[in-house]
């Protein structure tokens, strides 16, 4: 398994050296396995929710990512404080790292880079985040024991699925290439992920747990996925009322203004094809006036689109794509926010 060198606790001021190392001695009833196996439902319902879907496709807008960026911050405020409170604490002290996990500091930067240096006047805690910073508060006051259970859903997930993400938001979002913006998803302190979620998972299972306090972390892990659910499905009803944007992860969407006759996409809906005017309609950009264009009908040899729309109904390129959704999806597992 993986070990600490160095002498390194993971403490402030130090830096974690850890090396990979073959792990023959994991059961199934450590608890890293247990909550492997037993959050899997969890995950799969989690990953399927509609805001994770449009997110790991790039459909996502800035006002909705600062609001899912700013429900992180009361999140892992919550949680970071907790666990500063039980460091000591047997039943969790050899989980604690935060030179090396601790996100709050880093969230900080991001809400300063969208909201400016005003950025605590301008957020406020939305009722699902605040359902979930309720339960932390509770479990680290009074069963600390299952802040496991916390820690191990929200920074697991942040070494895995979210690091897919900071690309996916990077590329969707036009964010600096110097990484201004998702400094959440940035750990400057570990060297190797991989290796660094082994140790974390020999350190739970070395815990002094008996059998039902296992099951109690792994339930608790799953309420955790359902407060994350609640989370995402308000992001999504948010969502819906934002102003349409258009993203660089898929081609924009009519928002319902605009005259629908500057589009050739829609004048082909509305069999328009035979309007006199539309070749010259053609040399006009489609988002002329407000009118975005869909993935559908027939499209025109001057349509600027055109090309683009043609070379992605190419089989073998929707092939391509579809494959790197999933193969983005199964990266991303069960997390997001």
């Amino acid at each position: 398994m993986p070990s600490a060198m160095e002498g390194s606790e993971g403490g402030e001021g130090e830096i974690m050296h850890y090396e990979e190392t073959e792990d023959d001695s994991v059961s199934p009833t450590d608890l890293s396995e247990l909550l492997k196996e037993g959050t899997k439902e969890s995950h799969d319902r989690a990953e399927n929710t509609q805001f994770v879907k449009d997110f790991l496709k790039g459909r996502i807008k800035k006002e909705l990512f600062k609001l899912a960026t700013t429900a992180l911050y009361f999140t892992y405020s919550a949680l970071e404080e907790e666990m500063d409170r039980n460091k000591d604490n047997p039943v969790f002290a050899p989980l604690y790292f935060p030179l090396e996990l601790h996100r709050r500091e880093a969230l900080i930067k991001d809400l300063k880079y969208f909201y400016g240096e005003d950025w605590e006047e301008k957020i406020q805690c939305s009722e699902a985040t605040q359902h979930y910073v309720d339960r932390i508060r509770h479990v680290g006051q009074h069963e600390p024991e299952l802040l496991v259970a916390h820690a191990y859903t929200r920074y697991m997930g942040d070494l895995s699925g979210g690091q897919v993400l900071k690309k996916v938001a990077q590329r969707a979002l036009k964010l600096p290439s110097t990484e201004e913006g998702i400094q959440f998803y940035v750990f400057e302190n570990i060297s190797n992920a991989q290796q660094f979620k082994q140790l974390y998972r020999a350190r739970m299972n070395a815990l002094d747990l008996d059998k039902n306090t296992k099951e109690r972390i792994v339930e608790e892990a799953n309420r955790a996925f359902r407060f994350n659910m609640q989370v995402f499905d308000e992001l999504d009803k948010t969502g819906k009322s934002l102003t349409e944007e258009a993203q660089d992860g898929g081609f924009p969407v009519h928002d319902g203004k605009g005259d629908l006759r500057k589009c050739p996409y829609y004048a082909d809906k509305l069999g328009g094809y035979g309007q006199r005017e539309l070749p010259r309609v053609w040399q006009n950009p489609c988002s002329t006036d407000g009118a975005f264009c869909v993935l559908a009908g027939k499209t025109g040899p001057g349509c600027p689109c055109h090309a683009a729309v043609a070379l992605a109904k190419q089989p073998l390129v929707q092939l391509i794509l579809a494959a790197c959704v999933a193969v983005a999806a199964g990266a991303a597992a069960w997390y997001i926010m």
